[in-house]
């Protein structure tokens, strides 16, 4: 798999709006509803031998320092750049992850992750994930990465394999009527110290990939 990286979050939905088989992605990484500033957000895409799209995955950084990530969660500010204005008629978030009152400082979001189904089962995530973490940390530091995941990925360990230390259930009990999105997903999460760590045994084990 040969690995591109872009900031450009425009460039990334129409990538990801042409994806057989992906999930719209969610208005966290959408410009059209989320503010982020430039150096704040990054993709990456994993192509395969013939250059067809195999994989994609992305990150944002929000400076939680005056608030917390429940917070930032319930206020849907996660979600939209004004929620009064842009959340549609009942759209709510409720955050019941006892941990995620405490996180705060620079935090940084993994979502939108879709790998192929013909690279299932290969033992990718670690690999993924170690290029997202290290780039991640490279660019901000973050004091926390979090992810919110639906059951299925933790009762099958994929969150484990992705380097998540940490898990919460119920860390967004996400409604958005207007988009079609009623979902309850487990918070997951690693701290500034253990992805250091993490990241030098990842490296120790994984190929140099090729990234552009």
């Amino acid at each position: 798999m040969r690995f591109k990286m872009g900031e450009d979050l425009a460039e990334y939905i129409d990538i990801t709006t042409s994806i057989v088989g992906k999930s719209p992605t969610f208005p966290k990484f959408r410009p059209d509803c989320s503010r982020i500033e430039q150096g704040r957000a990054f993709w990456i895409l994993g192509e395969d031998k013939s250059g067809k799209v195999a994989h994609v995955q992305a990150l944002r950084v929000d400076d939680l320092t005056t608030t917390t990530l429940t917070e930032h969660l319930e206020s849907l500010k996660s979600c939209y750049a004004d929620p009064k204005n842009q959340a549609g008629s009942g759209s709510s978030c409720v955050c019941r992850a006892p941990t995620a009152r405490e996180i705060t400082g620079i935090v940084a979001y993994h979502g939108d992750l879709w790998l192929r189904d013909d690279f299932r089962g290969k033992g990718l995530p670690s690999l993924l994930a170690g290029i997202a973490f290290g780039l991640a940390r490279a660019k901000w530091s973050p004091d926390f990465i979090y992810a919110l995941v639906p059951s299925w990925l933790i009762e099958k360990g994929i969150a484990d394999q992705y380097g998540y230390l940490h898990r919460e259930a119920h860390g967004s009990i996400l409604s958005l009527p207007e988009r079609g999105i009623e979902d309850d997903d487990w918070l997951i999460w690693i701290t500034r110290p253990e992805l250091s760590q993490l990241i030098k045994r990842t490296v120790t084990k994984m190929p140099v990939p090729s990234l552009s």
